[in-house]
């Protein structure tokens, strides 16, 4: 029997090529890695097609070996999210199996990881872990891919990271309110009120990743500022993390004249999705130029995710296969 040590406090012994028995020696880890009721232990053993049982700390996995050594994967990455911290529930889980489902090469969550005041996030597919490497080692980080990969929620939560551990002096969201035709002054109540409801998934992300009075003061300070699109002109951004959400509706010009905003020690990330382009048709999304335009320059980077980064509920990306497939068609 070969027995290997790859974390402390958890030992992995291989019984055969079809058994693999996991002993977490710290029995306080137990309920967040196991679930309420072992739901986590039952869902992994549901979609992975494998036998788990548990037998007090110790976790017996028997079936087809490839599977056997997905589930192992998937019970390490609990162990790890615990050890930050982080709660392993369904969701983090479902996570997970989808991901280990898809791919079973190593990300390197230790490495590429955010971590908050509130918050510890792990990136939960490879094209995750690379696109967080890439907001961390470049000026420039494109995110591409459709609803749910959660492009822009990482892209909030590593401005955060940035924020509060003083490597920049300020955020900046900025999203295309194509919806208003951008037209605000039709719409009532001051600037704030008016983009607000344009930019409400960078709030929800902001508020689930610093403490909710740091998120106002900011606000209030303008460390923290809502800015529409059009009125990015003209300025230079330095010292800042720069987020353009929903870029797949601006237009050539908006995105050159974004693009060329940024500054000395700043961090621009852009996100969307192509397939959601809202503007006339005679108009050519800003995005898929600028995408062409920096595919080979250095210091920037194109992270294209698909259905298979999809960390919202599992149905989800069954509907974007299934639309997929009928515009292909």
């Amino acid at each position: 029997m070969k027995a290997v040590k790859p974390k402390q406090n958890l030992i992995v012994k291989q019984v055969s090529d079809s058994c693999m028995n996991i002993v977490i020696n710290d029995s306080s880890k137990l309920v967040n890695i196991f679930g309420k009721n072992d739901e986590n232990l039952r869902l992994i053993e549901k979609e992975v097609s494998v036998e788990i049982i548990p037998h007090g700390n110790t976790i017996q996995i028997s079936g087809e070996n490839s599977n056997v050594n997905i589930a192992k994967s998937i019970i390490l990455d609990m162990v790890e999210r615990d050890n930050l911290g982080v709660n392993n529930n369904i969701d983090e889980v479902s996570g997970s199996i989808r991901v280990r489902n898809v791919t079973t090469s190593k990300i390197e969550s230790k490495k590429n990881i955010i971590k908050t005041k509130i918050k510890t996030i792990l990136p939960r597919s490879l094209n995750q872990d690379e696109y967080i490497n890439s907001i961390y080692n470049n000026p420039l980080t494109f995110g591409v891919g459709p609803a749910g990969t959660g492009k822009t929620y990482l892209a909030v939560a590593a401005a955060a990271y940035f924020l509060e551990s003083g490597l920049v002096d300020k955020i900046i969201l900025s999203r295309p309110a194509v919806e208003a035709g951008e037209k605000l002054g039709f719409l009532p109540g001051d600037l704030k009120e008016k983009i607000d409801p344009y930019l409400r998934p960078l709030y929800d992300a902001l508020y689930d990743c610093l403490p909710s009075n740091k998120v106002q003061k900011g606000l209030d300070n303008n460390t923290i500022e809502i800015a529409p699109l059009a009125f990015m002109r003209g300025r230079t951004l330095e010292n800042a993390f720069i987020i353009l959400d929903e870029a797949q509706n601006c237009n050539s010009i908006q995105m050159k004249m974004f693009l060329t905003r940024l500054g000395i020690n700043s961090k621009m990330v852009i996100t969307g999705d192509p397939t959601q382009i809202d503007l006339p048709s005679n108009i050519k999304s800003g995005l898929l130029e600028a995408i062409q335009v920096t595919k080979n320059m250095s210091q920037t980077r194109q992270i294209k995710f698909s259905s298979d980064d999809v960390v919202r509920h599992s149905l989800v990306k069954k509907i974007i296969d299934a639309y997929d497939k009928i515009l292909k068609k």
